[in-house]
């Protein structure tokens, strides 16, 4: 990357949850007008994983591997506020307690609403992991900023996975991000509004398909990078012309109105400064080497 960044200015420091329970809403209609009732967030998923597609599951809003917060009764207030704030995506997680302690993985989102953050673990690791355990996260990246831009804004972001992502700086005074697919702003849907968007995400509208098929968005994927356009991330989620936002998918599909693939920002811009370019393996997972790429 030949971009300057502030790394030596950043603070490093812990902040610490537990495994949230899984919740469970009983039945919910559907922007079909059927009634399902299907696993949702929360909890320790064994089979879903960074990487795997985010359509076809018999599941909403699937979180892939370990769901934590620090106290979900109280979400949107401290410890649980600072430690979705300030858990960035690429940090270190470190299990401290149950049969897993010692056990190490990787921060792979924030979801909005219920306020968890999402880590990837390894299989051996899964298996020993119960709804008690807690992990220590090494939190590190909120602040971040690409030195030369300062009107392109980063959330959210360990330094370690900016420096992976293949970022170049483009001739016509633009930075140039490697993407799977763009999203036109007119999908975007549940979050737009909120102002929280380093600690949460907002998810792409699912329920025309076809839609979808014209797009490619049938094709991503838990941890794939993806530029969302007409939309200015820098003070809250909202429809810009010209704007460009980058995200991560973090959870999986929806069958609820408004809803759908849950996309967490890690950078934005107000002017349009961000090129995004499509690159198949522009995923979290083969960066890091998680998820499906263990």
């Amino acid at each position: 990357m030949n971009i300057r960044i502030n790394e030596d200015r950043l603070i490093k420091f812990a902040v610490q949850g537990g495994v949230v329970y899984p919740k469970c809403y009983g039945w919910e209609l559907t922007s079909r007008g059927e009634s399902l009732l299907l696993p949702s967030v929360g909890g320790i998923t064994y089979n879903v994983k960074v990487g795997d597609p985010v359509f076809g599951l018999a599941g909403d809003h699937i979180e892939p591997c370990v769901s934590l917060s620090s106290d979900p009764k109280e979400p949107n207030k401290d410890p649980n506020r600072a430690f979705n704030t300030f858990s960035c995506i690429g940090n270190e997680a470190i299990v401290i307690s149950g049969d897993a302690k010692g056990a190490r993985g990787v921060v792979t989102g924030h979801h909005g609403g219920v306020e968890h953050v999402i880590a990837d673990f390894d299989d051996a690791a899964l298996e020993k992991f119960t709804q008690d355990d807690k992990a220590l996260i090494r939190a590190y990246g909120q602040g971040l900023s690409l030195i030369d831009y300062p009107e392109i804004k980063i959330f959210s972001l360990d330094p370690a996975v900016l420096k992976k992502m293949g970022i170049v700086a483009a001739a016509d005074g633009k930075i140039d991000v490697p993407v799977t697919a763009i999203v036109p702003g007119m999908l975007m849907g549940s979050g737009l509004g909120h102002n929280d968007v380093y600690k949460g995400d907002y998810d792409i509208q699912t329920s025309d398909s076809e839609a979808i098929k014209k797009y490619k968005l049938d094709r991503l994927r838990l941890g794939d990078f993806v530029a969302i356009q007409d939309h200015d991330s820098s003070y809250g989620w909202t429809y810009r012309k010209g704007a460009v936002t980058v995200g991560i998918v973090i959870h999986t599909d929806s069958h609820l109105a408004g809803h759908g693939p849950g996309v967490q920002t890690i950078m934005t811009s107000c002017k349009g400064l961000i090129a995004p370019r499509i690159e198949p393996d522009a995923n979290l997972g083969i960066y890091l080497k998680i998820g499906r790429w263990r």
